[in-house]
C-alpha cells in the first residue's frame, strides 16, 4: 500500500496558500452542512503534490475519518483507464482505431440505426457506417444509457433490463451481446452521446488480449504504474479503508446507499465504471498522462499516442454542447469542451463555465469524484468524495474556480 503525501510547499510551485485555504473552507462547509460525508482534494504542479487535504468522515455511522489512504469508487473515472488499456493494444498492432467493432465482436455485424417510432413500433434502417473502435473511445458509436429517458432507444435499453447498464446476473460478454442486439441511436461518427461504449471497449480488450478485463488492466496498466490499491474488487484489508457510499436526499442531506459489489471478483467487469482506487492511484494515473505515457522509467504509451488521446475528436472540432449533450457527472457545462479518446478536452477556455486552461483534459465519476490535467499550467487536480447527487450538489465549477484562484505563477 502506498499513500499520497504532500511533497512541496505551495509557494515553491506558484500556488497561493490563502487561496488554497479558501478552497478547503469552501468544501468543509459542505461537510458541516451534512451535504458531504468527507472529501480529499489534492493539487500538484510539475508532478509534485503541493496541497493535500482530507476532511470529514469516510463512514459517518462508524465515525471513521477520511485519510490519505481512503479508497473510493471512481465509477466513470474508470473509462480513461480502459482507454489507456485499449491504446496499449493499438500500439502493439493488435487493435486499430479504424477496426470495425464487429471484427472483434461479431454480434455488432449489420448494425441497425433508429429511424422513427417507439417501443415495439420502432423503425430502423441498416447503418451506413459500421461502428469503429475510435467511435467507442469517443462515445460517437450510437450507443446510449438506459437512464436518460430522452429517446426511444434508451427506452429499448430499459426494456432489455439495462437500467444499470448490465443485465442482472450477466457477465461482460453476455451484456455486450444485448447492447449489440439493440438499434444504434444515430449513425456512428456523426454525434456524441455518453454511453455504454466503454463496456463494449472492455469486451474488445478481452477478446483481443485473450485475458479477462481485470487481469489485463492489472497486468498492463495498474501494476506497471504502481497503482497498488486500484482494482475491480477489494481485499478484507482494503475494505476497512473504503469510503461508504451516500446518496443525496430530496432535502439536500445524504444517506447511505448500495454501491458497487466490491467484495469478491464481480461477475460483470465494467470498463465503464468498475474500479476502486486511492488518491495515490489516481495521482499515478494523472502523472502517466501528464508525462505523456511514461512514469518512473516505465513507458506504457508513446507521447504521440497520449497527444492523440488528449485532443478533440468530435466531428468538425465541435464541442459537446453542439450535440445537445447534458453535463456529465457534475461537469460545469459543455460549452468549449470537446472529447478525446476517453477524456474530455477543453478546446475554448473562454466559452467554458469555469476557469480552465486550453487543452485541459480529464473526467469525473458519478459519486462526485473528478480529476483533470492542465498542461498549460503543469497542474493536476483530484477531488474525491462518495455522494451520488440528484440535482442540487454542483461542486466542480467551484472547485475549478478556487483552484484557478490559487495559481499565481
Amino acid at each position: 500500500m502506498a499513500q499520497l503525501r504532500q511533497e512541496v510547499d505551495p509557494g515553491e510551485v506558484g500556488l497561493d496558500v490563502k487561496a488554497l485555504d479558501r478552497l478547503d473552507q469552501h468544501f468543509a462547509h459542505y461537510v458541516d452542512e451534512g451535504r458531504l460525508p468527507g472529501y480529499l482534494v489534492a493539487v500538484a504542479r510539475g508532478g509534485r503534490v503541493a496541497h493535500l487535504t482530507t476532511h470529514g468522515r469516510r463512514d459517518l455511522a462508524a465515525g471513521l475519518p477520511v485519510e490519505p489512504d481512503t479508497l473510493w469508487r471512481i465509477y466513470s473515472m474508470t473509462k480513461p483507464v480502459t482507454a489507456v488499456a485499449a491504446l496499449i493494444l493499438v500500439e502493439e498492432g493488435r487493435l486499430s482505431l479504424d477496426d470495425p467493432v464487429a471484427r472483434h465482436l461479431p454480434a455488432f455485424a449489420d448494425p441497425q440505426v433508429y429511424e422513427s417510432g417507439s417501443g415495439t413500433d420502432v423503425v430502423t434502417r441498416p447503418a451506413a457506417q459500421a461502428p469503429l473502435i475510435r467511435h467507442l473511445l469517443t462515445h460517437t458509436a450510437g450507443l446510449t444509457f438506459a437512464f436518460y429517458h430522452s429517446h426511444p432507444v434508451d427506452a429499448l435499453y430499459r426494456a432489455a433490463n439495462l437500467e444499470s447498464a448490465v443485465v442482472p446476473g450477466s457477465n461482460l460478454a453476455e451484456t455486450v451481446d444485448v447492447y449489440a442486439s439493440l438499434p444504434l441511436q444515430f449513425e456512428p461518427g456523426t454525434q456524441w452521446n455518453y454511453s455504454v461504449a466503454s463496456n463494449v471497449l472492455g469486451r474488445v480488450i478481452e477478446v483481443v488480449s485473450g485475458q479477462p478485463l481485470d487481469e489485463f488492466v492489472a497486468e498492463r496498466v495498474l501494476g506497471p504504474l504502481g497503482m497498488t490499491d486500484a482494482g475491480f474488487c477489494v481485499t478484507d484489508e482494503q475494505a476497512t479503508r473504503l469510503c461508504e457510499l451516500y446518496g443525496e436526499t430530496d432535502v439536500g442531506g445524504i444517506e447511505p446507499i448500495p454501491g458497487l459489489p466490491l467484495r469478491g471478483r464481480p461477475r460483470f467487469l465494467s470498463g465503464s465504471g468498475g474500479l476502486v482506487a486511492s488518491a495515490h492511484d489516481v495521482h499515478r494515473f494523472m502523472e502517466l498522462l501528464r508525462r505523456r505515457g511514461e512514469l518512473d522509467g516505465v513507458r506504457l504509451l508513446k507521447p504521440e499516442t497520449v497527444n492523440l488521446m488528449t485532443r478533440n475528436h468530435l466531428p468538425g472540432n465541435s464541442d459537446l454542447r453542439s450535440f445537445g449533450a447534458r453535463p456529465a457527472h457534475d461537469e460545469p457545462g459543455n460549452d468549449g469542451v470537446g472529447f478525446g479518446l476517453g477524456v474530455s478536452v477543453v478546446i475554448d477556455p473562454e466559452r467554458t463555465q469555469a476557469p480552465t486552461g486550453l487543452g485541459t483534459y480529464g473526467w469525473s465519476g458519478v459519486a462526485t469524484t473528478t480529476f483533470w490535467v492542465d498542461p498549460s499550467r503543469d497542474l493536476t487536480v483530484q477531488f474525491m468524495t462518495q455522494v451520488r447527487p440528484r440535482s442540487s450538489l454542483k461542486l466542480f465549477p467551484d472547485l475549478k474556480r478556487l483552484v484557478h484562484e490559487a495559481v499565481t505563477g
